[in-house]
């Protein structure tokens, strides 16, 4: 609970509870899970991502467990100048980055961004893998790179069904892109047969990178015990190293790989269904894929302000806010914005943010009101993080099983507008992740562009990986050579 919450509490001893106030904590009481109910949501996941780990019930799975073929954190040995290209929008950024081993450190050293027109998002995929690879050229030319031949990290976020590190194969566009000829084939392909088209500079090996890998291995380099990638923000996944014997539909039993959770799909087969609330489910009815991410509508950016939104409505209609009186502004989805719940429950600064934000969405209040707003906020919030904690601890508790552990250690790497800005969430996911996993002490490392220096990592990673099998193959020759 927040400080302003707590005031507001220790204010409301001096006053008999209004019957308006046991109305707001009565809608409440859905969005307040306890210990146990989180410990259950916790097995839950589990189970799920052993389903998505088999080789036979994998594609029946919610939470799909998508091998990334990334086999290793960094080592602190890596070091060289890597590429990275991130494609997921409107736009593409083409980077430069230098990982050096003395300092530890990866250092963007240049970027671009480049717009990709609507006509080329709708056209065929020759004419936008052409556009990216004379944008890359462009770029190249610009930082005097043209005549080396630098290994890449592609971050491509669309969803794809991984074959190897080099090799991602698009099943179906997203964001607006319709590019012909594209789905169904193998976008490192595509990438590298334009390249070629262009004619005039060459690339190196080419890694294909998940945004959460991404996330995992750029703090993976600064602290190389960092097994675990997550992100809350907009959306919400989380990866983690996962034993190779467990993971069926991958050839090999030795080391790790990194397995992409993608965890918002949890519940999607309705195994939350006894915790959703009337307004998760409104949330997913008027989304633009009902059915589909049930655990990421409850807890990431994209929805969390309109639940809130939602909230506010049906008790303004029931003569518990606002004098009854609902605006127009309020009716409309999605004029609650997430950021909205950090800045009303901003220490401090809240209840003045509170009083703008009610002002600006044409509502009269009251001080009942302001103290009514901001609890929702913070149950909403509170709900967010602990169902998070609930995730995370999962995967933190499977490490620990796995390796047959009596304590965990290690480090999350995170990324997230959540779990950046909002004033109370990370330290309420910290106090219910040591909660769920008693077993398992997790240190959290905020990504510094996870799509950009994440992908060079990953590059540098496989590449220093190549290097060490190449290194055993040779001393394998010589030895029966000698013999």
């Amino acid at each position: 609970m927040s400080t302003d919450v707590q005031r507001n509490v220790q204010n409301g001893k001096n006053h008999r509870m209004s019957k308006d106030e046991t109305e707001v904590k009565r809608f409440l009481e859905p969005f307040r899970l306890s210990q146990k109910t989180l410990q259950d949501i916790s097995s839950r996941l589990t189970q799920d991502m052993i389903k998505g780990l088999g080789r036979h019930s994998h594609h029946k799975a919610p939470v799909k467990m998508l091998p990334t073929f990334v086999r290793a954190t960094p080592d602190g040995t890596e070091k060289g100048d890597f590429l990275a290209l991130d494609l997921g929008g409107t736009n593409f950024r083409v980077l430069h980055v230098r990982v050096n081993e003395d300092e530890k450190s990866v250092l963007k050293m240049d970027s671009e961004i480049c717009a990709i027109p609507q006509e080329i998002m709708t056209g065929t995929g020759e004419q936008l893998f052409d556009h990216i690879a004379a944008c890359l050229g462009t770029f190249l030319e610009k930082q005097g790179l043209k005549e080396q031949v630098l290994p890449l990290g592609f971050t491509f976020s669309f969803p794809c069904e991984q074959k190897e590190i080099d090799k991602s194969i698009l099943i179906r566009w997203t964001k607006g892109f319709n590019c012909s000829g594209v789905e169904g084939r193998d976008v490192v392909q595509l990438l590298k047969e334009a390249v070629r088209r262009q004619g005039d500079y060459e690339i190196g090996t080419v890694a294909m990178v998940n945004d959460t890998v991404g996330t995992m291995m750029s703090c993976g380099y600064r602290d190389q015990s960092c097994e675990i990638g997550m992100i809350i923000g907009t959306g919400t996944n989380a990866c983690y190293m996962e034993e190779m014997c467990n993971v069926k539909r991958v050839e090999g039993e030795g080391g790790r790989m990194c397995i992409n959770t993608e965890w918002g799909g949890f519940g999607d087969d309705g195994s939350l269904r006894d915790i959703q609330t009337q307004f998760d489910l409104e949330v997913d009815r008027s989304s633009i894929n009902p059915g589909v991410h049930i655990f990421e509508k409850m807890i990431s950016g994209m929805y969390l302000g309109e639940i809130v939104r939602l909230l506010l409505v049906k008790m303004t209609e029931d003569k518990i806010l606002f004098s009854g009186k609902v605006s127009e502004k309020l009716r409309t989805s999605g004029a609650f914005l997430t950021k909205f719940i950090s800045e009303i429950e901003q220490e401090g600064s809240g209840e003045e943010n509170t009083k703008r934000i009610l002002s600006d969405l044409g509502l009269q209040w009251s001080t009942a009101d302001l103290r009514a707003v901001h609890l929702i906020c913070d149950t909403v919030s509170s709900r967010s993080a602990q169902l998070c904690a609930a995730a995370l601890a999962a995967v933190a508790n499977r490490i620990c099983t796995n390796r047959g552990l009596d304590h965990l250690d290690t480090t999350v790497g995170v990324d997230g507008t959540v779990f950046k800005k909002h004033p109370t969430f990370s330290a309420e996911l910290r106090s219910m992740v040591h909660k769920l996993a008693p077993k398992c002490t997790l240190k959290f490392i905020v990504s510094e562009d996870g799509s950009g220096k994440g992908a060079a990592m990953v590059t540098a990673v496989a590449q220093r990986i190549a290097a060490q099998s190449h290194l055993i193959d040779d001393s394998d020759e010589d030895e029966l050579e000698e013999n």
